[in-house]
C-alpha cells in the first residue's frame, strides 16, 4: 500500500476530521481514507441530462405561491 504525507493542514479542518472519526469510531488516518473513498468513488452528473430534468419538472408546475401559502408550506408539520 502506498502512504500519502499531507503537510499544512488547517487547523479547523484537522479538528474536524478528528471529531469526525471519534464520531465514526475510526483513526484519524481510518476516516481520512474513508473520505477519500467517497470523494472519488462519487459519480459526476451530466449536464444536459440534468438541465433536462429541471426543464421537465418545470414544465409541471403552474402558477406562482404568494407569500401565504409559502408560509404555510414551510410551517406544514411543524409545531
Amino acid at each position: 500500500m502506498a502512504t500519502l504525507t499531507i503537510k499544512n493542514i488547517p487547523e479547523p479542518l484537522h479538528n474536524a476530521l478528528k471529531e469526525q472519526a471519534k464520531l465514526s469510531r475510526r483513526s484519524l488516518n481510518s476516516e481520512v481514507i474513508a473520505r477519500l473513498e467517497q470523494t472519488t468513488a462519487s459519480t459526476r452528473i451530466d449536464p444536459d441530462l440534468f438541465l433536462a430534468d429541471i426543464k421537465s419538472l418545470r414544465q409541471n408546475i403552474s402558477g406562482f405561491l404568494n407569500e401565504q401559502e409559502l408560509r404555510d408550506m414551510k410551517n406544514q408539520g411543524r409545531p
